[in-house]
């Protein structure tokens, strides 16, 4: 079976290390663990990784967060992959730094790669992974907060964040989206 595991963010090289880029950072993360290159691709660039015979397109939009859906949807109707073999990694406010929640559909929550994906598949019953970067910020400051990098004590604990994402993006396309959010949710 095939997947597409979308990472959402932002592509200029001055936002790689930002917080809205951890979609970025996980879909590396995959790619890295197989050795598998990213190439550019039509809206973005994208890694094939193989695991267990299942093939895994990674993609990562080149067409800023507020038009991820144009990348998705494209992709989806390429390649003839169904919506629940859809998985998109995103980051969220409404987490704790760090935190992992894998759900099976639901709103946007404000987040605009997540608004634009709903608007142009029409649906929201499709995967997201959301990993928590926290509400730190006084009000006003949501987009410098977003589009800042990590501070050092969450950078600390960010490579183990990003492997344990890893394996959820393997477990969901391995052992199914309820196993997965069983091992992996809340913990």
């Amino acid at each position: 079976m095939k997947y597409l595991i979308v990472g959402l963010g932002n592509f200029p090289p001055e936002y790689w290390k930002t917080r809205h880029n951890i979609g970025f950072r996980i879909a590396d993360r995959v790619a890295a663990g197989a050795s598998a290159p990213f190439h550019p691709a039509r809206y973005g660039d994208m890694a094939e990784v193989r695991i267990k015979g299942q093939d895994l397109l990674l993609l990562k939009p080149t067409t800023f967060m507020n038009d991820s859906g144009l990348a998705v949807r494209y992709w989806l109707q390429k390649e003839k992959i169904p919506d629940e073999r859809l998985l998109v990694l995103v980051d969220d406010l409404a987490l704790s730094f760090g935190r992992l929640r894998l759900k099976g559909n639901g709103s946007h929550g404000g987040h605009n790669g997540l608004r634009d994906i709903e608007e142009k598949l029409g649906t929201t019953a499709y995967a997201r992974l959301r990993f928590g970067i926290a509400h730190n910020f006084s009000q006003g400051g949501q987009v410098d907060y977003v589009l800042g990098e990590f501070d050092p004590e969450e950078s600390l604990l960010l490579d183990g964040r990003l492997d344990t994402a890893s394996d959820i993006v393997r477990s969901f396309c391995l052992a199914g989206l309820e196993y997965t959010m069983n091992q992996y949710n809340n913990k």
